[in-house]
């Protein structure tokens, strides 16, 4: 019997390839240009990765045959991960989340507590600080152990936050390769381009951050995750994921806010195929598999120092750091002067969460695919919105839109109450969706109409040079009903500078009281930014969480 010519890959499939292919361009010009005034080996190797862009986005527009595009979606992606290591050659200094996760590392290769302890010393000039509304920073640990764990092996790197870099760059490289070998043939591109591609996560993976190594261990479970537990069986497989979903837990907060999303849709579909009693017992192996990788990874540290560690890696809920982003809350950094309801910021986020839970149990057969997206949707509320909380598991809504369509979840169960059952289901379903997420709304148009409760006027200022200040003196009036505790600072753009140091001004400013503060920089000089820039005041108070700001023009010196 003859076989028949293959035949020819799809027109999509070369698109991906080419697109992923095109991505490795994005931020390797400025990393050659590095290279070559001091490593010329890896701008070698960096001018070898263009020439494989080159041919490769020739030959993919050219060969014939399917097996010839699977073999340069493999080119593409050996291509993306050198020039990934070849940035981490030349940036592996890290951030502050790598210095404090290599610091971590130090401490328990000697011995000494991770969790409650400050080390001031690792902030500074080039490594951010986390201001809380407390007048303060966060100088301490905040995540699960098991970034420190695979850090400490490899201290042997180098100073600073070398170490953690190398464990989240390799995490993510695991993560890109593991994702392409477990996706469908033509979609493999598709892995490269959003895991490598772009220089987005592997920017992240430079800077050391935990959270790429909770994404390289949630790629496969997330991989077909309607398909965990079918026929009531887990499984090696089956177990090895739930494991992974543990580990996961364990390395940062992130997988917490998606593990009850998956748990939820693997019910629904379980008991769709098996029934209540069935589908309750896959969810309990997986969560009981899971729970006990987690446990064992913060043995140690929940027996030597169990409560530091609870305060630990519960600090990102609990720190009250101030709020930044780009998401709801630039309404009252940036839109207003501020407001009196910040903490709502943080209720709405909770009950946001809580109501798309709800909610996408009530239409998981539409939603399911949706499941990877829709946990980060509460962080958009959060005082912390970052983008970094959003983009950060971008391969998994990729994971989730290739592996986890929409079919997967047809014969899903759904709960039915008679009030969304009657004649009238469609209208009844959607205002029931409105009702669970009705809270989380009222919550937020609290928090962005809060007024700001102080009123600030500089009166005089004091100049160490025609373009630096020494001294601010303010004149403040709280229209509070209550005493507040004001810190305050002076920015000329966004985020927020360190604060200034009181010298002369009540600590607690009584309600409806007036009181005059001298301020002094926290350097002990304010360079002034360029003549015509906005220059911000802001004082933020804790107790309730509170922000003042107003643009300020500053007096001739």
């Amino acid at each position: 019997m003859s076989v028949g010519p293959e035949e020819p890959p799809a027109q999509w499939h070369r698109v991906l390839t080419l697109l992923a292919d095109i991505s490795l361009f994005i931020g390797t010009r400025s990393v050659w240009a590095q290279a070559a005034t001091h490593r010329l080996p890896v701008a070698v190797a960096i001018s070898v990765c263009y020439a494989s862009i080159l041919v490769c986005g020739v030959l993919v527009l050219v060969v014939r045959r399917r097996r010839a595009l699977a073999r340069l979606d493999l080119v593409v992606l050996v291509t993306a991960v050198t020039l990934v290591l070849c940035t981490w050659v030349m940036n592996h200094h890290g951030s502050d989340e790598a210095d404090l996760t290599a610091q971590a590392a130090r401490e328990l290769v000697a011995g000494h507590a991770v969790y409650g302890h400050p080390w001031p010393w690792l902030f500074g000039h080039r490594v951010a600080l986390t201001p809380t509304v407390t007048g303060g920073y966060d100088y301490t640990y905040g995540y699960p152990p098991l970034a420190p764990l695979l850090t400490a092996p490899l201290l042997w790197l180098g100073p600073g936050g070398v170490p953690a870099t190398a464990v989240a760059t390799g995490a993510l490289v695991v993560g890109a390769v593991l994702l392409w070998r477990l996706l469908p043939g033509p979609w493999r591109s598709s892995a490269t381009m959003v895991c490598l591609g772009f220089g987005m996560l592997p920017t992240y993976g430079r800077l050391g951050y935990p959270a790429v190594l909770a994404l390289a261990l949630l790629v496969p479970v997330v991989v077909r995750w309607p398909r965990i537990g079918r026929g009531g069986r887990l499984g090696p497989a089956g177990l090895a994921r739930a494991a992974c979903l543990g580990a996961a837990c364990a390395a940062q907060q992130l997988p917490w806010f998606l593990a009850p999303f998956l748990l939820a849709g693997i019910y629904a579909v379980r008991r769709g195929e098996l029934g209540a009693r069935a589908a309750a017992l896959v969810v309990l192996r997986v969560v009981g598999v899971a729970v006990t990788v987690w446990l064992l990874i913060n043995t140690y540290f929940v027996v030597s120092e169990p409560g530091a560690w609870f305060t630990g890696v519960a600090l990102p809920l609990t720190q009250g750091a101030v709020l930044h982003g780009q998401g709801l809350v630039d309404v009252s950094l940036y839109l207003t002067d501020g407001g009196d309801r910040l903490d709502w910021y943080g209720h709405a986020s909770v009950l946001l969460l809580g109501g798309l839970l709800a909610v996408f149990v009530l239409f998981v057969r539409r939603l399911g695919p949706a499941a990877t997206v829709l946990p980060w949707l509460a962080f958009y509320l959060a005082t912390r919105s970052q983008d970094g909380y959003y983009l950060l598991m971008t391969p998994l809504w990729l994971t989730a839109a290739v592996t986890a369509p929409a079919d997967e979840f047809a014969g899903a169960w759904q709960p039915c109450p008679r009030p969304l059952s009657g004649p009238h289901r469609r209208p009844a379903r959607i205002a029931a969706a409105v009702l669970l997420l009705l809270p989380a709304l009222t919550s937020a148009a609290l928090a962005v109409t809060g007024s700001p409760p102080l009123r600030m006027r500089v009166t005089s200022v004091r100049r160490a040079s025609a373009t630096a200040l020494s001294r601010l003196t303010l004149r403040v009036t709280n229209s509070d009903d209550g005493s507040l505790r004001p810190h305050f600072t002076l920015t000329g753009g966004q985020g927020m500078d360190p604060y200034w140091t009181v010298l002369r001004g009540p600590a607690v400013l009584p309600a409806r009281a007036s009181a005059t503060y001298e301020l002094r920089p926290p350097t002990g000089t304010y360079g002034l930014p360029r003549p015509g820039a906005r220059i911000r005041l802001r004082a933020f108070t804790a107790s309730p969480q509170t922000l003042s700001s107003s643009y300020v023009r500053l007096p001739p010196g």
